[in-house]
Formats: structure tokens, C-alpha cells, sequence
């Protein structure tokens, strides 16, 4: 081949290869791309990752409310200190920007012993007041998941483990407790953060602080993880 052959060699080539370009579909864009072009320049600029991880934990407090304190309808033993270590745990899980959820139980009928519907005793009380931002459910059952959509708020958050504190210990505590294990979320119970009352069975009256001890052994045995809220704070922080 000549010099004249080879340079109309070169150009046919160069010819089919813009050609081949002009005839190729556009390149696929991702949808992560398709996002970016909708973008504004000041959305743009900022990170594409956050700089913090979404938590996975949810402090869930269990009707810490005005008739379980002194002068309610249905007092406690240790309920000032439990609230006050829930409080705690507020702080705590506010700063962490942590998913936080408030039970508030009101009996079905105005009868009720205590916690009747719309009644000044079943409100939230004020040492731990949600915020008007905070989720609150209210339940007529003694398990918080029971007839609420507290399993489908945690499961949109994709919440993996639950800090569970309130009232009563024997009761709502407990069957939050294993009714969240059973649905596979990881437990933490606060056991300074809840408090309960005296029992009686069968002409057998036992004092609040064993109701207390004997439902958190068995809840720390297989349920939860059991804490104090010292040990959780020092933990999170």
C-alpha cells in the first residue's frame, strides 16, 4: 500500500469511527445520576453522605401518667424516681436524635380504676412531657404493641433495638418487653427507669421492690438486656 493508499485508509477509518459514535445510544444514566440532575446548586453542595448514621435504637417510655404519682388514682412505689431516670433517658435519646415513642394507656369505659379516657390522671406527666414533634400512642391493652401501630412506627424506622423504661413493671413493662423480643428486636430494659406496687395472691401480699426484682430477673434471663440508667448514659455517651 502507497502513501496515497494509506492515507484514504486513515481517513475511511476515521470517518466510520465518528460515525460509530453518532450512531451509539446514549449512555444509560443511574438513578442516583437522574437525582443529581433535578438537584439545585445549593443542594448540590452539600455532603452526598450524612455525617451521621440514621440510629437504629428507639426509647420507648411506657405510661409514666398523673395516676401512678402521689395524689393519682393508683400511686406506685418508686415512680418519682423512675420518672426522673426517664427523663434522663429523654435528654439522652433527644441528643442522639434517637426515635422516641410514648405510650399512654386509657382504660375503654369512664369507670375505670384509673387512666379514664380524657382524665387529667391518664395524661403524660410532666417530668417526662413528649414534645408536640414525638410520637404518642394510646392503647386500651396491656401490651403497647396490642391494637396500636407501635411495631409498624419501629419497622419505618428501621429500628433494630428498643430502650424500654415506664410503668407498670409486672404489667406493661413486662409484656412490652417479650412481645418486643418476640418480634426479633434486640431489648434493653431500664430497670431503675420503672416501678410497680405491692400484690397480693392468694392471701400472700408481696411488697413492690420484690414484684419489681422478681419481673426483672425473669425479664434479664431471657428477655432483655438489663440496666441501670448510669450504666446506659456511660454506655451511650
Amino acid at each position: 500500500m502507497n502513501r496515497i493508499e494509506r492515507a484514504a485508509h486513515k481517513q475511511q477509518i476515521s470517518h466510520f469511527d465518528r460515525r460509530k459514535m453518532v450512531d451509539q445510544p446514549p449512555l444509560h444514566r443511574s438513578a442516583e445520576i437522574e437525582d443529581l440532575a433535578h438537584l439545585t446548586p445549593e443542594q448540590i453542595s452539600q455532603p452526598l453522605v450524612e455525617s451521621k448514621n440514621k440510629s437504629k435504637q428507639a426509647l420507648i417510655v411506657v405510661d409514666v401518667q398523673n395516676d401512678y404519682f402521689p395524689g393519682g388514682k393508683w400511686t406506685l412505689t418508686g415512680i418519682e424516681t423512675a420518672a426522673d431516670n426517664a427523663a434522663r433517658l429523654l435528654d439522652l435519646a433527644r441528643a442522639s436524635g434517637d426515635l422516641i415513642v410514648f405510650i399512654q394507656h386509657e382504660f375503654p369505659t369512664v369507670d375505670a380504676p384509673f387512666f379514664a379516657p380524657g382524665s387529667t390522671g391518664a395524661q403524660i406527666h410532666s417530668k417526662v412531657q413528649n414534645r408536640s414533634n414525638e410520637i404518642v400512642l394510646v392503647k386500651n391493652q396491656i401490651n403497647s404493641f396490642r391494637d396500636t401501630k407501635l411495631k409498624e412506627i419501629l419497622d419505618q424506622h428501621k429500628i433494630e433495638e428498643v430502650v424500654i423504661c415506664g410503668a407498670m413493671s409486672h404489667m406493661c413493662i413486662d409484656a412490652v418487653t417479650r412481645a418486643a423480643n418476640d418480634f426479633g428486636y434486640k431489648c434493653i430494659l431500664i430497670h431503675d427507669a420503672c416501678a410497680t406496687k405491692d400484690a397480693e395472691f392468694n392471701g400472700v401480699k408481696v411488697p413492690a421492690e420484690y414484684v419489681h426484682a422478681a419481673f426483672m430477673s425473669a425479664l434479664g434471663f431471657a428477655y432483655a438486656k438489663m440496666m441501670s440508667t448510669e450504666e446506659f448514659v456511660n454506655e451511650k455517651k
